[in-house]
């Protein structure tokens, strides 16, 4: 077993998953220093009673060359001065879901790719705890896995949205199911290029073996090639692409077919998400239950209750006739794409925040066909018109409540407004839900004036 006993463990980064990482290290007897850039970190103050150090107002070299291990928070990226000299020191550095599940005793199914995760993990836990079974669900979402490991058993499944930030720093992370749900450029602000996000995403492959399973979308060329070399048994999934074998669409019904056979599983009129895209997430989130033992029905009337989750293609109101819906979550390019073309017609896009990287000229030909015009927000404003020009007209507007307000009058009498970034937030909000939150607010004050 995994000890970490009188070790001195370096924990970079005081966000949730940080602040779990150190609480477990302390409580399984680790010298614990939590290390943060940010000057006051008042949510850590408590671990200070579990004998945790904390380093506040910027890492120092020391704190990650004497330790014995160093535990990254996803946020922290590994390439720092301080992380690199830890490993020039033979210090080894793992990711803090590394940590989690060399000490979890139930099976880990693990869900990655571009878009979509938070989705099909919340839904494959609903799924799974519908059928009857012991579900933990967290990981990107949720309670860190670190959090977990306390209520851990072997009959425990812990569903774990896994980002590439979290991937690239396993060692011995081992799914028994790995899902990959789509792949495409994302976070190259983080990483130094295509092949790296790639590389990470491919790591959620790495450890299986013979027993285990990959679920894999057979609609996505590059994430067939990034499966290939895994081990694990495979079980394909595909809304568009015809597959003799794996879970498909046919007669209203997502069905799990081999061969001539096809047994039902959820009835389309269960699927309650806008945008057809969402429909890949649940025939994934299905197919992991098949493989689990989850019965059709327990799927089907998981699925019937899920509507989505909060700024994930959210329907936030309807004001006089114009549709308002919240995709905050789409902060790539790919997502911005799949939530434009979940409509047809009298759209205004709100597109912009923090450029990560991606070809945003994508979007030219679906705003082009359905689009009245794009509203651009951020820092990326000149980056959107310079994409867009000549296919939609482009407002480019400096305050997200007047971004809001030029929105819906373009878009009356009966069209759609949507937040569909293809951005980060983080030179506006501090992350993605509070983008959402902020526009939620301004469209009910909208709503509020338009009723008198």
């Amino acid at each position: 077993m995994f000890s970490v006993d009188h070790m001195r463990v370096t924990v970079a980064g005081a966000a949730r998953s940080g602040l779990a990482a150190a609480e477990l290290l302390a409580r399984r007897g680790a010298r614990v220093t939590l290390s943060d850039t940010r000057a006051v970190v008042p949510e850590a103050e408590p671990l200070r009673d579990l004998g945790v150090r904390l380093e506040v107002g910027g890492h120092t070299v020391a704190t990650f060359t004497n330790a014995d291990l160093v535990v990254l928070s996803p946020g922290v990226p590994p390439d720092q001065p301080v992380v690199q000299a830890a490993r020039a020191r033979g210090v080894p550095v793992i990711a803090e879901i590394e940590l989690a599940s060399r000490w979890l005793q139930g099976r880990v199914i693990a869900i990655t790719g571009t878009k979509g995760k938070s989705t099909t993990t919340a839904l494959t836990g609903r799924i799974l705890e519908t059928a009857g079974f012991k579900v933990k669900v967290g990981g990107n979402i949720g309670a860190p896995l670190s959090a977990q490991v306390s209520e851990s058993t072997p009959e425990t499944f812990h569903v774990v949205e896994a980002s590439s930030f979290q991937l690239e720093q396993i060692e011995t992370f081992h799914p028994w199911i790995a899902v990959m749900l789509n792949f495409s450029p994302d976070h190259l602000d983080r990483h130094p290029n295509v092949e790296a996000y790639a590389a990470a995403k491919a790591r959620i492959f790495e450890n299986q073996d013979a027993g285990d399973w990959a679920v894999i979308n057979a609609d996505d060329p590059a994430v067939l090639e990034l499966a290939r070399r895994g081990r694990a048994r495979a079980r394909h999934f595909a809304r568009t692409r015809a597959i003799a074998d794996g879970t498909v669409i046919d007669g209203g019904w997502i069905v799990v077919r081999k061969g001539a056979a096809a047994d039902r599983l959820v009835p389309l009129a269960a699927v309650h998400l806008l945008g057809p895209h969402l429909v890949s997430d649940v025939m994934a989130a299905a197919t992991v239950g098949v493989i689990a033992g989850a019965t059709p029905a327990a799927m089907a009337a998981a699925v019937d209750g899920f509507h989505g989750l909060e700024h994930a293609m959210e329907l936030v109101a309807d004001v006089n006739g114009v549709r308002f819906v919240n995709d905050s979550k789409a902060t790539n390019v790919e997502s911005a794409l799949r939530s434009i073309e979940s409509f047809d017609r009298d759209l205004v896009a709100i597109v912009g925040g923090k450029f990560k990287g991606g070809d945003l000229r994508l979007l030219r030909d679906p705003l082009r066909a359905r689009a009245k015009a794009v509203i651009a927000i951020g820092e990326a404003r000149p980056l959107v018109r310079a994409a867009l020009a000549g296919a939609v007209d482009v407002h480019e507007v400096e305050a997200f409540d007047a971004a809001i307000a030029r929105a819906y009058e373009i878009a009356r009498p009966s069209g759609v407004v949507l937040l569909a970034p293809a951005c980060a937030s983080f030179d506006m909000f501090r992350d993605y839900a509070e983008r959402g939150r902020r526009f939620k607010e301004e469209v009910k004050r909208l709503e509020l004036r338009a009723k008198g």
